[in-house]
């Protein structure tokens, strides 16, 4: 406690200056000691808190923003500064200072520390926190672009681009770091040609006009030669600094430091975005592509140096970057009969590619959405039909599902100015499903088509029940991959079958169920069975709700619960999910009143039975599954007052779980926060909620 007297002592002047300004009363003064002592006991313990030195900050923050709106509010006159008026900005910083003294480790605390040095407007500290920072976190990108954009903030672009090109070197694959280099050097382009133009230094024209009228001796003629000369060099070097020299550099050197699709995207944007002249725009958007195309695109310049992880691209990244390439010429400032016709030949380009490479999806991935967000901006309904019509003629030339799936959603998109028939949609969208039989889109497309058209007038070919029939079985094999996406097709028909009554829901699941038996441990056995589950506990309630306790209240939850661990084999994860079903104390249906029904009681009683029942098979998976079950179960016993039962319960786990002191110290941790969790709950639900007594200091 001795710290914090001292720190109280601290405050004396300032507070003592706040009261004879009149911006505080001495109640405030009293009410801002008292918490700033809570605040300030707390930063004092054995193991700190940096939430408690955050807490601390925050309210100085608003201490000071509070001085602030009172200062202009009394409009005191102006005079020489006192130590109130930069006492609570000093205190903020000796906040944060003190927590990175415990925390320095913690980047998130640094950049916390440097935005509001940058709020107190406090330049020279924001530097040299950026410094101190960077010494400990040098391989932290987000530092080097913060302390850079300090620098530019204040005209300063050799510090940062000093700065930027320290990071580089330690963080070379960083494509931020890159970009903020690349829009670094735009500024001070920038920033050159308008400087440039205010002393007159054009490249147009030369820098002695004024002088032509003038009689030049004749001895200086041959300085007046070398003059000349260098005039030119010099006009020379500016010509080619505005069009870009250094920024192509820059350029240069990012790709040759991360060949990657994220790069190209990242400049391309930058460039595109960033305000300069349209011809320097183009200039340096026909390098960045020329790059591109020399390194990724072209065979003899792919992967130039397999050694390098960075330069080895994947299908998709090279489909990405051809898509990039081809639309190049389409830059946010186009409009009219240049949009169009740049459209028209980034459409061409990329046709040319996928009939090239019939047979990579990636490709034809990247034109459907190159296709796809054209669409959707809706320009003109003319070019949407021409866009439609490309990619109609693509799909129709060879077997590619991802043309397939774009274009069956940009026939049934509110975007297309000629919609398609219904019954040529269908035949259409079952002819693409035949071609491709084992893409999911494909399928759930088809499905929705299906389900769409079924209740429309002369389309009683379309029978969605039929199709996802068909489609369960086609993604039933047990040898799919893991990322298969077959779940999705049984989850779509399950969604469809809610609006059914309950016990043709549970009929239907049961059904489902005993088709996936051959696979039970898949992740799609999992899903259907968590809703079976998930039925049958709301059949339980709605039972209750009627008023049938002779139905579900007599053990019966227990029973479905024992029927589905011998039947079914549920795992770790559906037990999880099953606890934690039938311990929801929050039902979606009207139990009776408690003082008007014995049902809720019976039905309480039936409640812990299951969940029991749950505990005891859930824990004979394996040791790691009983510590789980026991936490649970544990959890539930004290909140319902049976302490005992769960210490004898957390006992068990233990001795379970003794062959590892590891896992019995994870799992002792485990249970305390449990137990701490339930001690904060029943203090909070016993205190009233109120406002704290500093609040009213914050207009």
């Amino acid at each position: 406690m001795e710290r914090v007297q001292f720190q109280q002592e601290q405050m004396l002047a300032e507070l003592k200056d706040l009261v004879q300004k009149g911006l505080f009363t001495q109640n405030e003064i009293r009410q801002v000691m008292k918490k700033r002592t809570v605040l300030e006991t707390a930063l004092v313990r054995r193991i700190p808190k940096k939430s408690d030195f955050l807490r601390y900050a925050a309210y100085e923050m608003s201490l000071e923003a509070l001085r602030r709106k009172r200062v202009e509010r009394l409009k005191l006159p102006k005079g020489p500064p006192t130590i109130s008026d930069f006492a609570l900005v000093r205190r903020q910083f000796q906040i944060f200072e003190r927590a990175l003294k415990k925390f320095k480790d913690d980047v998130g605390l640094w950049v916390q520390y440097i935005q509001a040095a940058q709020r107190a407007k406090a330049r020279a500290l924001v530097s040299r926190i950026c410094g101190r920072a960077l010494q400990l976190h040098p391989n932290s990108p987000a530092l080097y672009i913060l302390a850079a954009s300090h620098e530019l903030k204040h005209l300063s672009h050799a510090a940062a681009r000093v700065l930027l090109q320290r990071g580089i070197r330690l963080n070379s694959e960083n494509v931020d770091l890159w970009r903020e280099y690349v829009k670094m050097e735009l500024g001070f382009v920038e920033s050159l040609r308008r400087r440039w133009k205010v002393l007159g230094l054009t490249t147009d024209t030369g820098e002695h006009e004024h002088m032509d009228g003038l009689d030049k001796p004749e001895r200086a003629e041959e300085s007046d030669e070398a003059l000349e000369e260098a005039d030119k060099n010099d006009e020379q070097v500016r010509a080619e600094i505005l069009n870009g020299a250094i920024v192509k550099t820059v350029i240069f050197s990012a790709v040759k430091a991360v060949p990657t699709r994220d790069l190209f995207a990242s400049l391309h944007g930058v460039l595109s975005a960033y305000p300069c002249p349209s011809t320097l725009r183009r200039s340096l958007l026909d390098h960045l592509h020329s790059l591109l195309h020399s390194r990724i695109l072209s065979t003899e310049g792919s992967d130039p140096d397999p050694s390098n992880p960075s330069t080895r691209l994947d299908a998709k990244g090279r489909a990405q970057c051809a898509k990039l390439y081809a639309t190049r010429y389409l830059t946010l400032d186009l409009e009219g009969e240049s949009l169009v016709d740049a459209l028209r030949k980034a459409n061409e380009d990329l046709m040319e590619i996928v009939r090239e490479r019939r047979d990579d999806d990636e490709m034809a991935s990247a034109y459907a959405q190159f296709v796809t967000e054209w669409f959707e901006k809706e320009i003109n309904e003319h070019l949407n039909l021409y866009l439609l019509a490309s990619l109609q003629s693509l799909s129709s030339s060879g077997r590619s599902a991802p043309l397939y799936v774009a274009h069956l959603r940009l026939l049934r998109s509110s975007h297309n100015p000629n919609p398609f028939p219904p019954a040529k949609l269908l035949k259409l969208t079952r002819k693409y499903v035949s071609r491709c039989p084992m893409d999911v889109d494909l399928w759930l497309l088809r499905l929705e088509v299906e389900y769409a058209l079924e209740n429309e007038e002369d389309m009683e070919d379309a029978d969605w029940r039929g199709a996802w029939e068909e489609a369960r079985k086609k993604f039933m094999l047990r040898s799919m991959p893991a990322d298969s996406r077959r779940d999705e097709i049984w989850i779509w028909g399950l969604e469809r079958l809610s609006d059914r009554s309950l016990p043709e829901q549970i009929s239907g699941l049961e059904s489902l169920l005993a088709g996936t038996q051959m696979d039970p441990f898949s992740s799609l056995s999992e899903k259907l069975l968590i809703r079976y589950i998930r039925l049958l506990h709301r059949r339980a309630q709605l039972a209750v709700q009627a008023g049938e306790p002779a139905s579900y209240i007599k053990g019966d939850q227990a029973k479905d619960v024992s029927r589905i661990a011998s039947k079914y084999l549920p795992t770790e994860r559906v037990w999880e999910a099953a606890f934690d079903t039938y311990s929801n104390e929050n039902q979606d249906v009207d139990l009776p009143d408690q003082s008007t029904s014995s049902s809720v009681v019976d039905e309480q009683e039936e409640r812990g039975q299951a969940l029991r029942t749950i505990y005891d098979t859930w824990r004979l998976i394996s040791p790691t599954a009983h510590s789980s079950a026991a936490l649970k179960w544990g959890n539930w016993l004290v909140r319902h007052g049976k302490g005992g039962e769960a210490t004898r319960v957390i006992a068990n786990a233990r001795i379970v779980l003794a062959v590892n002191q590891d896992a019995v110290v994870q799992f002792d941790q485990r249970w305390k926060c449990i137990v701490d969790g339930i001690g904060n709950d029943q203090n909070e639900d016993g205190r009233e909620e109120g406002i704290d007594s500093d609040d009213g200091l914050v207009d």
